[in-house]
């Protein structure tokens, strides 16, 4: 969703919520008395060796699980226009997306996720759409797309789409007939009558979310930008208008859909209720946070339109037996059932931003707290995932610091589920400095400089880095469309694909294809040491080999003894190690005793066990 909302939460206590250690049962039914013993010792053995929990304290699946491809796949996230321009325009587009699917490949993703590429004035880069139908000229055409998803489907890549169905722009045809009072499309939109706002709702960009329209006479609603008039979803006809949307992408080849906003998708029909006050004292009266959603958010009619989407999806699963996925964006919520509640909707996941809260402040008990979040939350058959960065967020080398990306990243294609990569997040991208001069977040710029110097999401934005040259390598042009990285010369794709084995590239890659062993797609999961510094845990299957993951999210060395927590097991071979050049004592191959682990802030390791 493109806001600017304030991230809450920052460091939160520890939820206390630790995986259930599940044992196997002792045989019932008479045994043996000489045999007892016997008996006993070998459950024991079975249970010390098995060590396999999934998430929630369930035993993994053996034989293996029958999954999916959205459960086995890293999704990729590409940001279009800063991906790669194929033309010199200084924009990135679908033909420079498809001049870099060989390197998507040799990422070992398997999906990418495009931001919105549909029509649209960009006022809010593309989530003010003017056509869903077509791709905006910005960034091709019809037949572009099409061939992005033969090349795509060739390399074996699936292709997400941004679904944007909380509003249109006020330019769509839509919108136009409807201001107009031209039927059906005059009950498209919400409509209240002329005169004063009906009640005191208010924008996710700040001030009255009720704006009068000239030519219509009355007042429209708009959850975001006064340019993004919210969809009337009471109104039948525009329920089928939008599965039309999803039936015309997925008849062009399309693999999924990223729901936009879905959580303002449905406002009550009773528009004279005003909204509560929050009660939040640092928040101004005209932000969206000085009020309670009571009215415009959550809404449980939003349950039957994710149900009617699933549908629609099935109906081309049906015809040719292949899975396609749907993904839902929810804000930051302090009660995950409300997260949660999207899986029973329908939806395959909802996307969990938990660790996009994370800085330096967060050490090992506080990645635990969020990874419980997920983990001891789910019901059976619930698919978790996490993300660590997005197009509306600070990078996480900015967040964290250079130090941090490796670690970052190795938690994040280590953990259960399926993950998501914002583009660059794997080569260690940082925000970039945009003046206000510069700028071209209008929602932010709109509301002046001191707004934009705190709120605009230009920063994490910018180029990708592919080599030293020019603008990185992102355009031939004279001026990209926001500045490229200073640090480009030397942090790029090309640089540091043959540089050092643990630049963030190289290690990106090879926890890429680590995520194949059986234990990393499904097996199950147990807390190690987790401290101040440590957080670590134990991916296993009933069946196949272990591993421990030990990573230092504090700012002290910690010296722990992991032998305690794997009940005596003393010897594990390092299979990758963030390459942390404070420390650099570990070395993949080395055998090593699990006693006493030295990890610097910044350092981590997966070791194999058995």
């Amino acid at each position: 969703m493109e806001t600017a909302m304030r991230q809450r939460g920052g460091r939160e206590k520890n939820a206390g919520h630790d995986a259930v250690s599940t044992r196997q049962p002792a045989p019932s039914g008479m045994v043996y008395h000489h045999r007892t013993k016997i008996i006993v010792l070998l459950l024991l053995l079975l249970a010390v060796l098995a060590r396999v929990f999934l998430w929630g304290g369930r035993v993994a699946e053996d034989p293996p699980p029958s999954l999916s491809w959205w459960q086995t796949t890293i999704i990729y996230q590409i940001y279009p226009r800063s991906y790669q321009d194929s033309d010199g325009d200084g924009v990135g587009d679908i033909r420079g997306i498809i001049q870099r699917l060989d390197y998507i490949r040799s990422l070992n993703v398997r999906a990418i996720w495009l931001s919105p590429i549909f029509r649209s004035p960009m006022r809010d880069f593309g989530y003010d759409i003017s056509n869903y139908t077509d791709i905006d000229p910005t960034f091709g055409n019809l037949e572009d797309f099409d061939n992005l998803i033969s090349a795509a489907h060739d390399r074996g890549i699936k292709v997400i789409l941004d679904f944007v169905p909380n509003h249109s722009s006020d330019l769509h045809p839509w919108f136009q007939l409807s201001r107009q009072g031209v039927a059906p499309y005059k009950d498209y939109y919400v409509w209240t009558s002329p005169g004063e706002p009906p009640n005191n709702w208010l924008s996710l960009f700040r001030g009255p979310a009720w704006t009068l329209d000239s030519v219509r006479g009355e007042l429209y609603y708009h959850a975001f930008m006064v340019q993004q008039p919210d969809l009337n979803w009471r109104c039948a006809q525009l329920v089928e208008e939008m599965n039309n949307v999803l039936r015309f992408w997925m008849s062009r080849g399309v693999d999924g859909f990223r729901v936009d906003a879905i959580q303002n998708m449905f406002e009550t029909e009773n528009l004279s209720l005003n909204e509560p006050p929050s009660g939040d004292p640092d928040v101004e009266k005209d932000s969206w946070y000085s009020l309670r959603h009571d009215y415009t958010f959550d809404l449980p009619e939003i349950g039957g339109a994710v149900r009617r989407w699933r549908d629609v999806l099935n109906e081309y699963e049906a015809l040719d037996g292949k899975a396609r996925y749907l993904v839902v964006e929810t804000l930051f919520d302090n009660d995950v059932s409300i997260r949660n509640q999207y899986y029973d909707y329908g939806a395959d996941m909802p996307f969990n931003f938990d660790l996009l809260r994370v800085n330096r402040s967060c050490g090992g008990h506080c990645i635990q707290h969020y990874v419980n979040r997920e983990l001891g939350h789910l019901s059976q058959g619930q698919w978790p995932n996490f993300v660590v960065g997005n197009h509306d967020n600070p990078r996480v080398a900015s967040k964290m610091g250079k130090d941090f990306v490796n670690a970052v990243n190795m938690l994040l294609l280590t953990l259960p589920g399926t993950p998501t990569t914002y583009y660059g997040e794997e080569l260690g991208m940082s925000d970039v400095h945009v003046s206000f001069d510069q700028g071209q977040d209008l929602q932010a710029k709109g509301q002046g400089e001191e707004y934009f110097r705190k709120y605009s999401r230009d920063a994490s934005r910018t180029p990708m880095q592919w080599n030293e040259g020019k603008h990185g390598g992102f355009t031939s042009g004279c001026v990209p469309w926001l500045p490229v990285s200073q640090t480009s010369s030397y942090e790029n794709v090309e640089s540091q694909t043959v540089s050092s084995q643990s630049s963030p590239l190289n290690l990106y890659r090879k926890l890429a294809v680590l995520r194949n062993e059986p234990c990393f797609q499904y097996g199950g999961l147990e807390y190690g040491v987790v401290n101040d510094n440590i957080f670590s845990y134990i991916r296993s299957t009933p069946a196949g080999e272990s591993y421990l993951v030990t990573i230092n999210f504090g700012h002290d060395v910690s010296i722990d003894n992991f032998a305690d927590a794997l009940n005596g097991v003393r010897l594990g071979e390092i299979t990758l190690t963030t390459g942390n050049l404070k420390s650099g004592k570990y070395h993949v191959g080395d055998k090593m005793d699990l006693y006493q682990l030295e990890l610097y802030p910044g350092e981590g390791l997966v070791i194999k066990l058995r």
